[in-house]
Parts: structure tokens; sequence; C-alpha cells
């Protein structure tokens, strides 16, 4: 059934390399839109945890160290949409696709559903601020909190504000893994963005300001605020 399409919907795509302050920006998207924030990191795991039919045949393959298909994660996200009551809003796709292919199968699925994307943000930042954004980041796990030693400090040293519960830096939060990471998203993930911006859906944002000019920019790119 097509989802009717008011002011306070959204179906997007985030797009940026790691550090640019997707998991800053979700929430806030999440808050707006009261619409459905799928991490595909988080959807697999939670699949896999829940022992669902897509997680048993994704642990398989995962198991065996190699890459859950395309098919797997689109089907995982079309079990989102049909089951997940906060997607009835919406929902801010995050971590898919990385590749023209899965873009391909996410856009035949949608409109399977006659639900297209309405925008797919990308947030703009220099490989030099992201690696020093990366290498003081903190994250409090049970919720994906996250801090920074420089930027956002905690008001507690490695504590977060809202638990009080000890937060950890992330083994790959170092110089050297982070430049694989970028150069890992410059070859696969940046083919997305032309992929978006031929559908006429893409919208830059310059994500190096500070978080709350961030989110102005994000909302005037939807043309919600």
């Amino acid at each position: 059934m097509a989802q009717e399409n008011t002011n306070e919907s959204i179906r997007m795509v985030l797009i940026g390399p790691p550090g640019a302050g997707k998991g800053t920006q979700a929430p806030n998207l999440v808050e707006k839109f009261k619409a459905a924030h799928l991490a595909t990191g988080d959807m697999l795991r939670s699949q896999v945890a829940k022992g669902t039919p897509l997680g048993v045949e994704a642990k398989k393959i995962m198991d065996k160290g190699g890459l859950v298909s395309d098919e797997i994660m689109v089907n995982m996200i079309k079990d989102e949409l049909l089951n997940n009551e906060a997607c009835k809003n919406g929902f801010i796709l995050d971590g898919f696709p990385r590749t023209i292919p899965q873009a391909e199968k996410l856009d035949q699925m949608l409109a399977e559903q006659g639900r297209p994307l309405e925008k797919a943000v990308e947030l703009k930042v220099d490989d030099e601020l992201l690696v020093a954004r990366i290498t003081g980041r903190l994250v409090h796990p049970p919720s994906g909190r996250s801090y920074h030693t420089l930027f956002n400090p905690p008001k507690k040293e490695m504590t977060d504000d809202i638990t009080g519960e000890a937060l950890v830096q992330r083994s790959d939060d170092n110089a050297d893994a982070l430049k694989k990471r970028l150069q890992a998203y410059h070859d696969q993930t940046e083919p997305i963005v032309d992929f978006y911006k031929k559908t006429g859906i893409w919208a830059g944002v310059d994500a190096s300001q500070p978080p709350t000019t961030v989110w102005q920019s994000i909302l005037k790119a939807l043309g919600k605020n």
C-alpha cells in the first residue's frame, strides 16, 4: 500500500564517510519525523540475535567470513518496512546502499511497495578533519550515543552523561584503520552519490560545521525546516 506523503514523514538515505556525523544526526531525524532509523549493521545483528530465517541465513555467511548478499539486506529492509511500526512515518536508511547494484535493488523494492525514496542526503567532510574527529570519538555502546574528547566531551571523563555508564573507544577508531575505511568509502560508496544525483534526489550538506548548523542544513535540504 502506498504511504501517504505528509509534511512530517520522510523516506531518505543518509550518506557519509566514517565520522561525518551520521550517528549524531540520525537521532535528530528520528525525533523530528518519528520515523525508523534503519542502520543496516544494527538490523543485521538484530536479525541474527532473533534467529529469524534471514538472520540464520546471514549468520551462515558471516561465520564463513563472507559478505551478506544484497538480496538478504534488501529483504531485511523490506521486513522492517512491513513489521516495524515506526516505519509508518517513514525511514532513515544508514549504511545501505553502499554500491550501485544495492541502490538499484533498493529502488525496485521500494517502488513495489509504493514508498520511493524522497531524498539522499550526503554529509560532506574532508578526510583530514575526519581523522581528527574519529581518533577522539567515544561511544556509549548500549545506546549508540557518541562523544568526542575535544569537540563534544562528556560532562565526566569517559562516562555517559545520561546513564553514568562507561564510554569506550572503538578498536577501529584509529588513524591507520580510518584511512583504510575512508579509502573503501571513496572507492565503493561515492559512486552512489552520482547515482542519486542522476535520479534528482541528492542533496549535499557541509558536515564540517557545528552539529546544530548541520542539522538546520539537513532540514533545509529536505525542505522540512
